[in-house]
């Protein structure tokens, strides 16, 4: 099937499209990865079929899988190579930059005893929560 075409599938027809996450969290790109790789092509007499469910090929879920990966910013390319790999857990760094994972910024060390600011303003440090000990 390709992109806009109506898929002929009764679920599809009935159920629609597994509509995207608003905003991708790293679990959506791990499902997604997993949804590409698992729910892949497989060929019989009748055309390619879903070699988990099926269903006629793309899936509902290869298909979701595909729109995350994009949206997260995967191209073709790199989408078939994660399918060609085979393994569903491999890891695709949240958040993905095409030069590899972005880097965050290092933490501030501020010295003992003196306090951070903002804008001239004291910075209230994060209450923890306390850590029991273990038991044996």
């Amino acid at each position: 099937m390709r992109v806009g075409e109506q898929s002929t599938d009764p679920i599809d027809q009935v159920l629609g499209e597994v509509p995207m996450p608003a905003p991708l969290t790293p679990e959506d790109v791990r499902l997604a990865v997993r949804a590409v790789v698992v729910h892949t092509a497989e060929e019989w007499p009748t055309g390619p079929l879903c070699r988990n469910d099926g269903a006629s090929y793309p899936c509902r879920l290869h298909r979701w899988g595909r729109r995350v990966l994009e949206a997260h910013g995967l191209n073709e390319r790199q989408i078939e190579a994660l399918i060609r790999h085979g393994n569903p857990f491999v890891h695709v760094p949240f958040p993905f930059t095409a030069t590899g994972p972005s880097r965050q910024p290092a933490a501030r060390v501020v010295p003992q005893g003196v306090r951070p600011t903002v804008a001239g303003r004291p910075v209230t440090p994060p209450v923890t929560a306390p850590r029991w000990p273990r038991a044996s």
